[in-house]
């Protein structure tokens, strides 16, 4: 797969950004088939870009890391959408099969490829956005 600097995979309909890739942990593949009452589910079923394996997917959630050539830095968890529970998805209780499965999201820092089998590289821990301040609206 070909990813493009501050976009995401080259032919992907997504829109780049902090959401530019979607990552998913194969391991969580058949815990997510389990819950549904399937033998098998398959990463583009789920609307995930890029399938990993033996690694801690949840600990890049906020930091840097490299996938063959590729630089990435994760960004936030990747939330299931009402759509696991369309039929052509998962079909009823998908969405909630998913809850914490998701995956991650993450940007693309440096562009290049990355193939199957590639290894996932941890480079550095980054240090999260801070949260929005909440505001108090006072009653007068």
């Amino acid at each position: 797969a070909h990813a493009r600097a501050g976009g995401g995979l080259c032919g992907d309909h997504g829109r780049g950004g902090r959401r530019g890739v979607t990552l998913i942990q194969y391991e969580h593949l058949a815990v997510v088939a389990a819950l549904t009452g399937r033998s098998r589910v398959e990463p583009e079923t789920l609307r995930r870009n890029v399938c990993v394996s033996g690694i801690n997917l949840l600990a890049l959630r906020d930091a840097r890391f490299r996938v063959g050539n590729v630089v990435f830095q994760g960004t936030g968890h990747c939330a299931p959408c009402s759509r696991m529970s369309e039929a052509e998805a998962l079909g009823p209780g998908g969405f909630n099969a998913m809850r914490g499965h998701g995956g991650i999201t993450a940007s693309v820092i440096e562009g290049g490829t990355f193939a199957l089998g590639d290894p996932v590289s941890f480079l550095a821990l980054i240090a999260p956005a801070p949260a929005p301040q909440q505001r108090t609206l006072g009653l007068t």
